[in-house]
């Protein structure tokens, strides 16, 4: 399906109806200045598929994508993948706007399994996450296919972009499909190691103990919370993710990878589970060995995918094995979704403008121009447009 539109960006495709805001919604602060006004043409489709967890368009199809040209290309590609569980427009005010405002012809997919059941996608355990990884190696091949057929040339650069699971998809590509991209910016990456630390590895202590500390203050369950992962100076963020994240995602993605599994969440011990667990969370698994430039960024308040068991652990087994240029920046006081910014202004900074701090600097530094700053934790600032403005100078 393709439409010629005066403007690509939100300004313009909510209004037309291109993009589905309830996909993107909660994932950046209020105030985040967009570009608008960049005419081009959209495609809309699906690849072969037989799940059908999407319904955007009517289609009842997976492995929707969207591809969007500017009529003035600056000769790059970015290509991403959608966040958690979210379809093909996720990314579209965080990613979309921004690289398609810079001249960059976009391209997003659903990932091939979408919402809180996609688990029940492919034949056996661990199939719905391989899938992501295959579905963003698929559309960038047909991406650059497009991009030379419109505009009469291949794309000069082509970057991957992605947050949380999309930033997973950026890291797996990298170490695994390196020939088909120039560099990446990881927000926030999810880690999946087969002998952890993963998500199985934390959020059942976190389960187990965050009740008693909700309900009386108990020193010893505190303890406990901090020793899985959680940031102190966190706190204010717990119940939040007690009501929404925490159970849900330890659930889906044990259905996921361990279906057979019949006990409460909480007592769920991944280290004693049947090795074929083991092995189906192998096949996703990352190792850091990335062979083209990279930027990661996490917040150190993120608390759903704790920086202490996530990119602090992915960026050590980056300076292990990587044979690419790396960067990482770690955002005091950012947690994992911007949106939660407009509730605690005083207390937490949003991420995205790093992330588009980053992407320039990969820019230059993958044109062969100055380099980025050195991997830092960069204080959250006392002053100035925290919304959308960053510097990587710590």
């Amino acid at each position: 399906m393709a439409a010629c539109l005066d403007d690509l960006t939100t300004a313009g495709t909510v209004g037309s109806g291109h993009t589905v805001p309830a996909d993107w919604a909660g994932l950046h602060a209020a105030g985040t200045r967009n570009p608008s006004g960049v005419p081009g043409i959209q495609l809309d489709g699906y690849f072969p598929d037989t799940s059908t967890f999407n319904a955007n368009h009517g289609w009842n199809h997976d492995a929707q994508f969207v591809i969007r040209l500017p009529e003035r290309w600056n000769g790059g590609l970015v290509v991403a993948g959608s966040p958690g569980n979210r379809r093909q427009y996720a990314n579209d005010v965080t990613i979309s706007d921004w690289a398609l405002g810079k001249g960059y012809a976009y391209a997003a997919t659903d990932k091939g399994n979408s919402g809180v059941e996609f688990y029940k996608d492919g034949r056996r355990p661990g199939d719905a996450v391989a899938e992501w990884n295959d579905r963003l190696t698929q559309l960038t091949r047909a991406a650059k296919k497009v991009v030379a057929k419109r505009y009469g040339r291949t794309s000069r650069r082509t970057y991957a972009a992605g947050i949380s699971n999309g930033g997973y998809l950026v890291r797996w590509q990298l170490e695994n499909r390196p020939q088909l991209y120039d560099g990446g910016i990881d927000a926030e990456g999810t880690l999946w190691r087969a002998r952890g630390p993963s998500l199985f590895t934390y959020l059942p202590a976190v389960l187990r103990a965050y009740p008693s500390y909700a309900a009386t203050g108990d020193a010893s369950a505190h303890e406990a919370l901090l020793k899985a992962g959680l940031a102190p100076g966190s706190e204010f963020l717990w119940p939040f993710h007690d009501q929404v994240y925490w159970e849900l995602t330890q659930r889906i993605y044990r259905e996921e990878f361990d279906p057979s599994y019949t006990g409460e969440e909480a007592d769920y011990n991944y280290a004693d589970r049947p090795e074929e667990v083991h092995r189906a969370v192998a096949r996703v698994s990352l190792t850091g060995e990335i062979r083209k430039p990279l930027i990661t960024l996490q917040g150190t308040y993120d608390s759903l995918l704790p920086i202490s068991t996530d990119s602090d652990v992915y960026a050590k087994l980056v300076r292990a094995r990587g044979k690419a240029p790396y960067r990482y920046y770690r955002l005091e006081a950012a947690n994992h979704t911007d949106g939660l910014y407009d509730v605690y202004p005083d207390r937490l900074r949003p991420l995205l403008p790093c992330m588009r701090t980053a992407f320039t600097a990969l820019e230059s530094w993958t044109d062969g121009g100055a380099t980025p700053p050195a991997s830092a934790t960069l204080p959250r600032p006392a002053t100035g447009d925290l919304v959308n403005t960053c510097s990587l100078a710590g």
